[in-house]
């Protein structure tokens, strides 16, 4: 199938086979916002069920007090609930 003929979801699929990236990555690489790729990863996740293949989520982590436990471990949280830093690394993910 031919890149054009692929949705965004199939697109975002296959970037995430090949290698993990943030939501920012993923939109700069699919022209589409930080925000559209985590609705569109959790549609893929669904879309997983039952093939084999599964989404996998490093969580966000605060990169001052090193807090991960965010209550969505695939939201783009603005800053950390323990410490109110918002210095925050993007969640990760992949499709193994």
């Amino acid at each position: 199938m031919r890149e054009a003929d692929e949705t965004t979801r199939q697109r975002l699929a296959a970037a995430l086979r090949e290698e993990p990236a943030t939501a920012s990555e993923l939109a700069a690489r699919l022209d589409v916002t930080p925000h559209a790729v985590v609705d569109h990863v959790e549609h893929v996740a669904r879309s997983l069920e039952g093939t084999g293949e599964q989404l996998l989520v490093a969580p966000p982590t605060c990169r001052d007090c090193g807090f991960s436990e965010f209550d969505d471990r695939a939201n783009l949280p603005s800053r950390c609930p323990s410490c109110k830093s918002e210095s925050i690394a993007e969640p990760t993910f992949t499709v193994e």
